[in-house]
């Protein structure tokens, strides 16, 4: 089931995404959880490319994630 979910760095910009795991350690997956970053929730990629930060909506929020942060988090698109 592992196999359907892709890095969330890995997504092209303007795309819908539901996040699915974090697969990192207890300190950034509590960080990203502080942030609105919890499994099962849906947000917006704005953008994403292959160098620089990924940059994600969350309801009225904007978040900037470095490129090896965004490498943890698994999704599916929507």
């Amino acid at each position: 089931m592992k196999g359907q979910f892709i890095p969330l760095n890995m997504v092209s910009s303007h795309k819908q995404v539901t996040l699915m795991a974090i697969t990192s350690g207890r300190g950034l997956r509590s960080r990203l959880t502080d942030m609105g970053l919890n499994q099962g929730v849906k947000f917006k990629v704005i953008h994403s490319s292959r160098v620089g930060p990924c940059i994600v909506s969350i309801g009225n929020s904007r978040l900037v994630l470095g490129r090896g942060m965004a490498q943890k988090i698994l999704v599916k698109e929507d």
